[in-house]
């Protein structure tokens, strides 16, 4: 192409793009404070050196894991160490640590049982509503029970009550690019996550929130929310013709606990529309009311300091004495969270993973192999419904049940925007060990086969492309 230039010369201006890459990944996790597992380092560090040209921009793109915050940030859902309840269990302990808020009270729990439950009760807390609507998710279906959830929206919103919805940029795409323009136009509010194209060059393309709540009347004593790892789509509730619904895990709850999820509602808020948070959400003085059973919210992400459900699990991992009952569509855990697991296998502590025989996510489920091999080794129990199983569910003992949206994989636990309810009531956690059981009947025992050398590699390939970068 250019005569003259030697092939010394290509080889030399390469190896310079190559540092200069190297250099800049370096530098930004520096000033970023991007803390990677080392696995997910090494990653990024090799693709680098082997494809500078192709990992240079993906990195700026989607590299980012953390927002940066000042090491001395009073946290927005910071827990007061004064506070009631914010001495407990070591759930309730590392959770304070981690900077999440103190117990709250609450009442009127409903674990639902199934799709059809989890719909009446959707349909309640938006029907009853007569101030506020809050809602945050991942998906909004471009399908019947999207258009039921956007039309009961407009009819509150017709009403004079006040509806904000935020959904995810790359979500909605993911669920069929919904009508929204019939909520704008009966005053509802809607703002999108970080859209696929914004700002790609501060490296936040790829996180997502796919955090799940729906707020009603939050400012209010009537105040009711729903939530857990239901998607607003018609598969996450009753099916489509001809396709079963997915089993997924939801629940709603009322009481001062809904304040937690407000004040976490309005910072997201805030931060997807670019405009000033409202801080008045404050938990009241009464949330803590010793005779009421009492959870705390744990959110996840890059608005937080630390991994903190994945800190959580660890610690629960190693603080198990008798059970550990997990539910998750995807497995794909760091090797600090397996380790716990493993460990806690090996000293006694009967541990159980619910997974669907086959996911929605296929690359998921061969990365998901060495794990399970490794679990199974160490004496865990692996069970394989048949069935699409959505739900994210872990009890540790009688000490503390935590149900949400996080996935076990290292895109949920590292990069999305998550967040979990720990329930420390023993009521509550023998509902969720209930449930647990429940969903278990129907499956079977798993027993991983031995990996050949080329399944290894495909699997190791799998887990460094799409689970490490």
């Amino acid at each position: 192409m250019f005569p003259g230039l030697s092939t010394a010369y290509w080889l030399t201006l390469h190896g310079l793009a190559t540092v200069v890459a190297i250099l800049l990944y370096v530098i930004a996790s520096h000033a970023l404070h991007q803390r990677r597992h080392p696995s997910a380092a090494i990653a990024w560090v090799l693709f680098i050196l082997l494809m500078p040209y192709v990992a240079l921009p993906a990195f700026l793109t989607f590299g980012s894991r953390k927002q940066a915050r000042p090491r001395n940030r009073t946290a927005l859902l910071a827990a007061d160490p004064a506070a009631p309840g914010a001495e407990g269990s070591w759930a309730v302990q590392t959770a304070a640590a981690l900077g999440q808020p103190a117990p709250a009270a609450y009442h009127a729990l409903q674990l639902h049982a199934d799709g059809h439950e989890a719909l009446a009760a959707l349909w309640q807390v938006i029907d009853g509503a007569a101030h506020t609507i809050d809602v945050c998710t991942f998906i909004v279906g471009d399908d019947a029970l999207g258009a039921q959830v956007i039309e009961r929206l407009c009819v509150r919103a017709r009403a004079g009550v006040k509806v904000r919805l935020m959904l995810d940029g790359l979500g909605r795409l993911m669920g069929g690019r919904p009508d929204l323009k019939p909520l704008r136009a009966c005053g509802g509010e809607v703002t999108l996550f970080v859209p696929p194209l914004h700002s790609p060059l501060k490296g936040r393309t790829n996180l997502r929130d796919h955090r799940k709540l729906l707020i009603a009347d939050a400012a209010f004593e009537s105040r009711r929310l729903w939530s857990g790892g239901r998607n607003l789509a018609s598969e996450y509730f009753e099916g489509a013709p001809g396709k079963a619904p997915w089993h997924d895990l939801s629940f709603d709850v009322c009481g001062p606990l809904v304040l937690q999820a407000s004040s976490l509602f309005e910072h997201d808020w805030a931060f997807a529309s670019g405009r000033k948070a409202v801080t008045d959400t404050a938990t009241p003085p009464d949330a803590v009311a010793a005779p009421a059973p009492c959870a705390q919210l744990i959110a996840s992400g890059p608005d937080q300091v630390d991994d903190t459900v994945h800190a959580l699990l660890v610690t629960a991992a190693y603080r198990a004495r008798r059970r550990i009952q997990l539910v998750t569509p995807y497995f794909v855990p760091d090797a600090s969270l397996l380790m716990a697991l493993c460990l806690a296998a090996r000293r006694g502590v009967v541990v159980d993973l619910l997974l669907p025989a086959r996911s929605n996510h296929r690359l998921s489920d061969v990365a998901r192999r060495r794990a399970l091999r490794a679990l199974n080794t160490a004496g865990a129990r692996l069970w394989l419904v048949p069935h699409m199983q959505h739900a994210k569910l872990a009890v540790i003992d009688d000490v503390v049940a935590l149900t949400g949206s996080t996935n076990l994989d290292s895109r949920s636990l590292f990069l999305n925007y998550e967040l979990m309810f720990a329930f420390h009531d023993a009521d509550a956690i023998t509902a969720c060990a209930g449930w647990f059981e429940r969903e278990r009947l129907p499956a079977t025992r798993h027993e991983p086969a031995k990996a050949g050398l080329l399944t290894d590699l495909a699997e190791g390939l799998v887990l460094w492309v799409g689970f490490q970068l």
